[in-house]
């Protein structure tokens, strides 16, 4: 028994390490073989970079070998742009950015994030450039007259007239260039994409060095991409991606609605809701629910709406035109106010989201069914106005033009059944017991009526 102490024990021992070391994560070593995918699908906004930026902050914990972002975007606002390529810089893990899959794009700002990882891939069929800054609520950024004729001289070919788009222009020329620099790609073209907004298709990219590789999905980017040099923070790195495990992080669910409620058909369509809601409950007190669902729906539009490049003489005469069909139901102006009203309001919701901004317009079939709706709830409004203008229907009133029968007559008076009730009445008709007669008229309590005869 001696002797089975002192191995019992060691066993004991052993169990326990055992135990210890199997509830450690092991996730260090694992994490170090990872590449994570991050997808880019759709504008860049908001949630979109605060989304890249949370990830590459758990990519650098984590110790990921490699994060790539697979990109398909029409473009997107100039500040979330920024924020995500400040992030990329500033990222100790590499960085690649994938216009995939077969037919996306890397338009406007995609192009700038591009330029600004430390690899630029493409798959074939995909598309890099356009990267003109839109100059929102000004002149067009190429107008061909209209201008000064010292901005005229001043302009270089292919550039703005224009002196205040001119200075947009430059900036970004500049900026792009700055990022050429740091990764060492073609600065010339990335001057032209956002000049003249140039664009490229894969192969042409590929040779004119806009872009490092062409790959036709993550796992041949990853062999494709192995052994090349990088720069990380300044300084050079080589990568070592063969063979790496590939895991995909899509947004999740906060990320997904806060990029649905920034949709701008989305933000429109909450607005109104927002709106009628309110109307609703401050016309009908103590509904409650359609002032609540109006306020929360007012709320988040207005959070989606601080985000995005609207004009704001659109939204004034989209609620002028909802205040004009309003007025309309209660003045009543035969259907000039209510005319007035939906033209303005589809006026407004054309001009509210410009079309020229990448991502961020709003789809004429939103304007159409919501300006339909509007008309709709304004037909309504009328008719029920109208109904409780209908003639009154109880009392002396009621009783003019209904028909009763004669209970008993004689010598042009006698008593009449109408609607149940026995009336003294009279006539200049010679009328019988029976006969089927109309009220015209009263007199106090007695009623004027005349004969019906049958047809």
């Amino acid at each position: 028994m001696r002797h089975l102490r002192p191995a019992s024990m060691f066993a004991a021992a052993f169990a326990c390490a055992a135990a210890i070391s199997l509830a450690l994560p092991s996730a260090p070593v694992a994490a170090a073989e990872r590449a994570i995918v991050l997808e880019v699908n759709g504008a860049i906004g908001p949630p979109i970079a605060d989304y890249i930026a949370h990830e590459l902050d758990a990519a650098r914990s984590s110790g990921a070998r490699l994060v790539i972002l697979r990109m398909n975007t029409p473009g997107g606002l100039d500040t979330s742009m920024r924020q995500i390529i400040s992030a990329v810089l500033a990222s100790p893990v590499p960085v690649v950015t994938y216009v995939a899959p077969n037919g996306a794009r890397a338009a406007s700002a995609g192009t700038y994030i591009a330029y600004a990882s430390p690899i630029a891939a493409m798959a074939p069929g995909t598309n890099i450039g356009a990267a003109t800054p839109v100059q929102f609520g000004g002149s067009p950024l190429f107008p061909s007259d209209q201008k000064s004729q010292k901005d005229q001289k001043d302009a270089k070919p292919g550039e703005s007239v224009d002196t205040e788009t001119r200075k947009i222009v430059n900036d970004a020329i500049a900026y792009i260039r700055s990022l050429a620099a740091v990764t060492g790609r073609n600065a010339d073209w990335a001057a032209d994409a956002v000049r003249s907004a140039a664009s490229l298709p894969a192969a042409e990219a590929l040779s004119l060095h806009v872009i490092d590789v062409i790959a036709d999905d993550v796992p041949d980017l990853l062999r494709k991409i192995d052994g090349r040099e990088v720069t990380i923070d300044g300084k050079p790195a080589r990568l070592a991606t063969a063979g790496l495990e590939v895991e995909v992080r899509p947004p999740d669910w906060q990320t997904e609605l806060l990029m649905l409620v920034t949709n701008p058909n989305v933000a429109f369509i909450l607005m109104l809701i927002g709106v009628y809601g309110l109307i609703f409950e401050f016309f009908s007190p103590g509904a409650v629910a359609p002032g609540l669902i109006g306020a929360i729906s007012l709320v988040l539009a207005l959070y989606a709406l601080a985000f995005m490049p609207i004009n704001y003489a659109g939204a004034a005469l989209v609620l002028f035109g909802v205040a004009l069909m309003i007025a309309e139901v209660h003045i009543g102006a035969f259907g000039a106010l209510g005319v007035g009203g939906i033209a303005a309001f589809v006026i407004g919701a054309v001009m509210m989201f410009p079309a020229q901004v990448p991502g961020f317009s709003l789809s004429h079939g939103v304007v159409a069914v919501t300006a339909l709706g509007s008309a709709a709830l304004l037909l309504l409004a009328l008719a029920a106005v109208l109904r409780r203008r209908r003639p009154v229907v109880t009392g002396h009133e009621a009783l003019i033009g209904a028909e009763g029968e004669a209970v008993s007559w004689q010598n042009g008076e006698g008593r009449v059944r109408v609607k149940g009730e026995i009336w003294l009445a009279r006539s200049d008709a010679a009328l019988t017991a029976g006969s089927r007669v109309k009220i015209v008229g009263r007199d106090g309590l007695v009623l004027r009526v005349q004969d019906i005869r049958p047809a």
